[in-house]
């Protein structure tokens, strides 16, 4: 994305505010690729028969962005770390409904690699990193937005610090202890299965 393109969308946005939601016909233009690369990135660690396909994932997740009325929107990056979060729980509702159909089966661990670089191929994994997420949101709540920005967002170090309005050092830091938590996390799940 330009430069030109990213300012005009900081404008929009600047226009925005609580009570007054962007403008869809100005912003949809702007930002539609770039939703349907990030839903696109979502949907390769989905199966590949998952019914939801990006199109409709950006489709539901713009929707529901156009649709905040609270968000004092602060840019971009904000703008994209909002949808990366609606997204995954589009994500995480679709995967919940299919678990209840099924009622259960064999629930199985997933492991996370050094760059927590997870398989979501499965809606019991993607469940739990859900969970494992609201576990550490009651412990640290900034700590879980970091996972969300970077895991679900695709935010780097230097986004999410935008976004969270902390330094990148702290961010990377946070993100160091937040991975070995999860591992850990993931990893105690697993052995109670």
């Amino acid at each position: 994305m330009d430069e030109t393109t990213v300012e005009l969308i900081n404008e929009i946005l600047s226009k925005a505010g609580p009570g007054n939601p962007p403008k869809a016909e100005q912003l949809i233009p702007l930002v539609y690729d770039d939703m349907r690369q990030l839903a696109a990135s979502y949907l390769r660690r989905e199966n590949p028969g998952h019914t939801l396909q990006s199109t409709a994932l950006v489709n539901e997740a713009f929707l529901k962005l156009i649709d905040q009325t609270r968000v004092n929107w602060q840019g971009r990056t904000h703008f994209f770390a909002v949808g990366a979060e609606i997204m995954r729980r589009i994500l995480v509702d679709h995967a919940r409904t299919k678990q209840r159909q099924k009622r259960g089966g064999d629930r199985q661990r997933i492991e996370l690699h050094d760059d927590l670089r997870i398989s979501t191929q499965r809606d019991e994994d993607l469940l739990a990193v859900d969970e494992a997420i609201a576990k550490l949101s009651e412990r640290d709540p900034r700590q879980a937005k970091i996972v969300e920005l970077r895991f679900f967002g695709g935010l780097t170090v230097a986004e999410v610090a935008e976004v969270l309005g902390v330094s990148k050092r702290t961010v990377e830091a946070e993100w160091t202890m937040v991975r070995a938590w999860l591992r850990r996390e993931l990893s105690d799940e697993r052995h109670e299965s």
